[in-house]
């Protein structure tokens, strides 16, 4: 652990708040972490946030290919010199959130395996991002934050459950691997983390004929968890028809419940009725 912290300091490199940098310097997190991804030679790894790239290194062993994407111009010239004489290895400098990934699909040849140590404000937008573009990659194996990690497996009825374990759980297998101390980074966050598995479904839990609509019913009924169901859309801004009660109660679904009680199917079926 202390030789990868000296290696940032005699680097002259210290995290970055606003990038939300924490660095992975406990290594037998890192061989567990590279372990769990399950890395061969027919896979194109994805890793997002290489920061010293010990991660990289290890990935890049096991791997066809390795496209780590950094947004710190200091660390990605660091990494450049560093791994200059691997040739699987590729460090590409860039905001993840805004990288194009169709030309590293293409590349690839087949969905790219992705591996991640994600800075905690970027966690949930980049989830979404990997949900819309998923025919890109196989699998996701991602360091979050503890809490993001329970609103992904949250089911009916839980406090965490919400639009992201929706979306997620409609379309994917979650799974946490194991949750990691806030002494295994560089500098400690403020709260543990998870090493969580996103493994697409064959098929979908439910089909979908509109998804921007689905997801437009779900986010308005949750952004006023608090209220009713019926209480909530009426204020969610949404168009919706006037006998909204009577069509709710031809599907079974009593207009007093609340969101965080209705499972994939019954969103599903709200959203049926509620179209324009």
């Amino acid at each position: 652990m202390g030789s990868i912290k000296k290696e940032l300091v005699d680097l002259g490199i210290f995290p970055k708040k606003r990038l939300g940098q924490h660095f992975l310097v406990d290594r037998n997190i890192l061989d567990k972490v590279i372990r769990t991804a399950e890395v061969t030679k027919e896979d194109v790894v994805l890793e997002v946030g290489p920061g010293l790239g010990e991660m990289t290194f290890g990935l890049s062993q096991k791997a066809k290919r390795v496209i780590a994407i950094e947004i710190d111009s200091k660390l990605v010239d660091q990494l450049r010199i560093k791994f200059e004489d691997i040739p699987n290895l590729e460090i590409v400098q860039g905001d993840i959130l805004k990288y194009d990934f169709s030309p590293l699909f293409q590349k690839a040849g087949r969905p790219m395996k992705v591996v991640a140590n994600l800075p905690y404000q970027i966690s949930t937008p980049l989830l979404f991002r990997f949900l819309e573009e998923r025919e890109k990659f196989s699998s996701l194996l991602l360091m979050l934050q503890k809490e993001v990690a329970q609103r992904l497996i949250a089911s009916p009825g839980n406090k965490e459950y919400g639009p992201l374990s929706i979306f997620v759980q409609r379309v994917s297998e979650v799974s946490i691997r194991f949750f990691i101390k806030p002494i295994a980074f560089f500098p400690p966050p403020k709260v543990d983390s998870a090493l969580v598995e996103i493994r697409w479904r064959k098929s979908p839990l439910v089909d979908l004929e509109d998804e921007g609509w689905f997801k437009k019913v779900v986010q308005g009924c949750f952004n006023y968890r608090r209220k009713t169901l019926i209480n909530g859309l009426r204020y969610s801004g949404l168009p919706l028809p006037k006998d909204i009660e009577q069509r709710m109660k031809r599907i079974h679904l009593n207009p007093q419940r609340r969101p965080e009680t209705l499972t994939i199917k019954e969103f599903s079926s709200l959203a049926e009725i509620l179209k324009p």
